[in-house]
């Protein structure tokens, strides 16, 4: 008797099941097709749009995807037929008995798009990413379909045309509340390189910023949508640029405002203000912090409006107020900001924790840039030498091979503070520098010396030490470029020290020829084997 195992059988079914599936998938797909064609070759043929729109709720996968397919090929062709009913639409049990068979079946028609519409919204949520795309996509041809061949007189300006309620429906569905859609957002992203989309997309997320934001209740996963979808927006910096449009206006283009580099800085200014001035999870500061000088604040209309938010995130402490230097920085030195305890503040933030954070290469590439004037007095430069000096005592291998040439860096610049190398040596309980003073003024930095740098030519780490040697030599008056050590990792360090071939070093004078039974040992005296 044969024995067969369940497990085997349903190893073997496995296979023909999925081509039975698949198989099944395909067939609906044809049907979906053919019914979508009948519906647009016959309207007596019209409540095949039924069908076509149930398979959108169904659970197979393929099945949705075969049903936004039909979907989008059925509305594509009516809107582009005109066959769809425009201006106000009257409820669907109420349609008016002066309509005309023609006008029934445009209002009948149009509620079927409606219904649509919502759906593929829904769809936005799937489980499946691939539905999601799909359904996506869809609604965004819909809106280029709309944009050419209007359906409500609300998307009618003075100079232009455009689906905003579509478009900000798609919006209020990207910056969910209950999931993460950044994998959307991110295929989303391609419509932003167009001109009149990128500009609707602004003036919607403001909207939704304003009223969600006041909220209590799953803020966090709107403020990451929000933020996803915002730092996608590519600005343009000139108008030239402007000339990717998804629904061309003709002869009033340039009176149109999303045509316009100014109407887009200040709808991106308002956008960005508007999220901005409510609480932010620390997180969130930094992501904004990163983006802030590159991608905000060149395409402002006022730069200067980010000041609050820029102060308190300095006032933050910690890498959110490293990553908030380049900001205020860039509002002195090209918006002529004043902020006369800058120097001040920074000087506060070198702490022993600003070597092991994760900015640290960004915050010392910034403290270069800002120490690089030569009209910053002596006594200021000197407060950050010895500051440095000082936390240099602790700090591991890899920021010392950048912080002692960063040293010698601002020494070269400033030759008053010279007076640090040539002055005699100090011990610790003798400096006079006050290491616990906030104020670079009043920590009598010029009054010391750099005996911290005498200290590390002891350094266990032989490349630290030799760096710290040159102390002893004559200081050149060409700078270190320390742009190349500021991504040093400890890791490339080890792997750079094991790769040397050390020389070969003698450990005794005299060659051991035995373990034990010298005559001069004490070991072999006692010990020693007969």
């Amino acid at each position: 008797m044969c024995v067969v195992s369940l497990s085997s059988v349903s190893v073997k079914m496995a296979p023909s099941k999925k081509r039975n599936v698949a198989a099944q998938s395909e067939t609906l797909k044809k049907r979906l097709a053919e019914k979508a064609e009948s519906v647009l070759n016959n309207k007596r043929q019209a409540n095949e749009v039924f069908d076509i729109l149930e398979h959108l709720q169904v659970d197979r996968e393929a099945d949705v995807l075969s049903a936004i397919e039909a979907c989008q090929k059925v509305f594509t062709v009516l809107l582009g037929r005109g066959e769809l009913y425009t201006g106000l639409l009257p409820k669907e049990d109420e349609t008016p008995e002066s309509f005309s068979a023609e006008e029934k079946y445009k209002a009948w028609m149009r509620h079927r798009y409606n219904g649509c519409i919502e759906q593929l919204l829904d769809l936005l949520g799937h489980d499946a990413y691939c539905v999601k795309e799909a359904a996506l996509c869809a609604l965004m041809k819909f809106a280029e379909e709309e944009a050419k061949h209007p359906l409500s007189k609300t998307d009618w300006d003075e100079h232009s045309v455009f689906p905003r309620g579509l478009l900000k429906a798609v919006v209020d569905h990207l910056v969910s509340t209950e999931e993460d859609m950044s994998m959307l957002i991110s295929r989303f992203q391609e419509y932003l390189a167009f001109e009149d989309v990128r500009y609707y997309v602004m003036t919607s997320l403001t909207s939704s910023v304003a009223s969600v934001m006041q909220r209590k209740e799953k803020v966090l996963i709107y403020q990451n949508n929000a933020f996803a979808l915002m730092s996608a927006i590519v600005m343009p910096s000139s108008n030239s640029e402007m000339t990717s449009f998804l629904v061309r206006q003709g002869d009033k283009l340039e009176d149109w405002n999303a045509s316009k580099l100014k109407e887009h800085r200040r709808v991106f200014e308002k956008m960005w203000l508007t999220f901005l001035k409510h609480k932010l999870p620390s997180d969130m500061y930094k992501k904004v912090l990163v983006i802030l000088h590159d991608a905000i604040l060149p395409h402002m209309s006022s730069p200067k409006l980010m000041i609050d938010f820029l102060t308190a995130a300095y006032d933050i402490g910690g890498a959110i107020s490293l990553l908030a230097l380049n900001g205020l920085f860039v509002l002195i030195n090209q918006h002529n900001l004043d902020y006369p305890d800058f120097y001040t503040k920074l000087y506060s933030l070198l702490e022993p924790s600003v070597f092991h954070v994760k900015y640290s290469a960004r915050f010392f590439h910034l403290l270069d840039l800002f120490l690089s004037s030569s009209h910053l007095p002596a006594y200021l430069v000197a407060a950050f030498v010895k500051r440095l000096a000082r936390l240099a005592l602790t700090a591991p291998p890899q920021a010392l091979l950048m912080v002692i040439p960063f040293i010698y860096n601002l020494i070269r610049r400033h030759p008053s503070c010279r007076v640090l190398l040539h002055r005699p040596t100090a011990g610790s309980c003798e400096d006079p520098y006050l290491m616990e003073e906030k104020n670079p003024t009043d920590c009598h930095a010029l009054e010391s010396s750099l005996w911290e740098l005498q200290t590390l030519q002891k350094h266990y780490h032989p490349a630290v030490a030799k760096a710290a040697a040159t102390i002893k030599k004559p200081l050149s008056d060409q700078e270190q470029d320390i742009n190349v050590l500021l991504e040093v990792s400890a890791f490339e360090i080890f792997e750079r020290d094991i790769k040397n071939v050390p020389q070969t070093i003698p450990l005794e004078f005299e060659r051991v020829t035995t373990l034990l039974g010298r005559s001069n040992e004490v070991v072999g005296e006692h010990f020693a084997m007969e």
